[in-house]
Formats: C-alpha cells, structure tokens, sequence
C-alpha cells in the first residue's frame, strides 16, 4: 500500500502546468481586413457562442510541432460558425510539462472563448 502512495505521489510531482487567463473585446480572423470592418456601418449578425484551441508540443525540449497563438485559435473557433470575428473573449493560455526536469515531454495550449459575429 505504501509503495502505491508513493508512486501516486511521484506522478503528480511528475506533471507541472501553469494558466494565464486575459479578456479582449474583438478579434478578427486573420484573413478579414479589421479595419473595414469597424469603420464602416456594418450590421452585425450575433452567430452564438464559440470556442477554439490551439497547441504546440515539445519533445525532448528540442523537437517542436503544432501552433499555439492566439490567431490560429481565433480562426479554428470561427471556422466552425463561419463567423468574421469573436467579441467579448476570453483567452488562456496553458503550458504542461511530464518529467520536466529533464524536458520529456511539454506542451502550451491557447484557448479562445466568446460570441461569434458575421459583419453583413
């Protein structure tokens, strides 16, 4: 029974993360010109909640894939609704790592929540 508390305890020790959270008031996709659409009267069409994610892994702190900025976590989330832009949005961003002593394994996430819109 000892033995299982121990190896419980070391992987919990094994794993290590950390969050930021921001808010933004809008982000646009990468392809719409964002100027354009705020200077001009544009209706705007209210397409619901969205959300997207975003993440980029590391192995062997050396062998890196994947994307984490904000926009490509912007444009997932858009993707989905066929919106132009999100408004009222919440960002965060994680970064985990297993073993990192030794950089085993890690990983950042960036993840988007807010209400899509279509600007008509």
């Amino acid at each position: 029974m000892r033995s299982i508390r121990l190896m419980g305890l070391l992987g919990m020790l094994a794993l290590i993360g950390c969050t930021s959270v921001g808010s933004l008031g809008i982000i646009a996709k990468s392809s719409a010109d964002p100027v354009s659409l705020l200077s001009k009267g544009h209706s705007v069409k209210d397409l619901g909640p969205a959300e997207g994610r975003a993440c980029r892994y590391f192995a062997l702190a050396v062998i890196p894939w994947g994307n984490s900025d904000i926009q490509n976590a912007v444009d997932q989330a858009l993707q989905k609704t066929g919106g132009d832009a999100l408004v009222n949005v919440s960002t965060s961003t994680s970064l985990y790592g297993f073993a990192p002593i030794y950089n085993v394994f890690s990983f950042t996430c960036t993840s988007v929540k807010g209400t899509a819109v279509k600007v008509e």
